[in-house]
């Protein structure tokens, strides 16, 4: 079966497909969402910051022109999951791309994490891509087409001293994405991983601010020598989402400014 050829612009229309995007008013995911209702993709935004996810939204349906729904959302909570899906499919009639974005972690050594804290962390880091993704896939596998695009991280691919639990979480997300693409491609459903380096979004420069630490001096050992951007990141993503990457599934792209190698020194 013979493929109609399309130019590299229409494979990245998103026009008429409806968009999610988990931890979406900020960052990385703020960033997804806006290239997606930019390239015509009716966009849902979803975090629990009420405020910051409703000025998010205007922002994105005002600069792109597309609708944009904010819908306050704790993806750690499996009901409130299956509500952000619900809500989409009743607000636009359909799931086209959904971007498990929403993650994080706080910081510590292996024998000081409490029980509570480890469970947190795969709450929010597996445990939300697996009910987003099931809701999501449901109405994706009915319609026989769909992608998901997970956002995992350098912890993930290496592990982190200080994140046992995030590193952990982010490994089993990576294994996710593969399992899924492996069940759901004979529904027409793709989905990738992209594990992201060290990026520079608001939030992880206050951190780094606030615990006295230099972005470039932490950069050193990266090939590109600098922190990457939330767009940079974002390309990758909507990459993965759109039909320029039609045959591309159960993948896992690093994109992080290079590998940091041992051997001899070359400065």
């Amino acid at each position: 079966m013979h493929r109609k050829m399309q130019m590299i612009s229409e494979q990245l229309d998103f026009t008429g497909k409806v968009a999610i995007v988990t931890g979406g008013a900020t960052g990385i995911g703020y960033a997804t969402a806006m290239q997606l209702a930019k390239l015509g993709a009716r966009v849902v935004v979803a975090s629990r910051t009420v405020e910051e996810l409703e000025a998010s939204a205007e922002r994105i349906q005002r600069e792109s022109g597309s609708p944009c729904l904010g819908v306050p959302t704790d993806v750690k909570q499996e009901q409130s999951c299956i509500a952000l899906v619900q809500r989409t499919v009743d607000e636009f009639g359909q799931v086209d791309v959904l971007i498990n974005n929403a993650g994080g972690t706080r910081m510590g050594p292996l024998e000081s994490i409490p029980t509570r804290g480890w469970h947190a962390i795969f709450d929010l880091n597996i445990h939300s891509a697996y009910y987003c993704t099931r809701e999501a896939g449901k109405h994706m596998i009915e319609r026989r087409r769909g992608s998901i695009v997970n956002i995992s991280s350098n912890a993930g691919l290496h592990g982190v001293k200080g994140g046992a639990h995030y590193s952990a979480a982010k490994s089993a997300l990576q294994t996710f994405t593969v399992v899924t693409a492996a069940e759901w491609g004979r529904f027409g459903v793709r989905c990738n991983c992209v594990a992201a380096g060290m990026i520079a979004s608001p939030r992880a420069t206050g951190a780094w601010k606030a615990a006295g630490l230099e972005p470039m001096e932490m950069a050193s050992q990266i090939p590109l020598k600098r922190p990457g951007e939330p767009d940079e990141i974002a390309n990758m993503i909507v990459f993965f989402a759109s039909d320029a990457a039609s045959y591309i599934t159960g993948q896992v792209m690093a994109v992080n400014g290079g590998p940091a190698l041992g051997g001899i020194p070359l400065e």
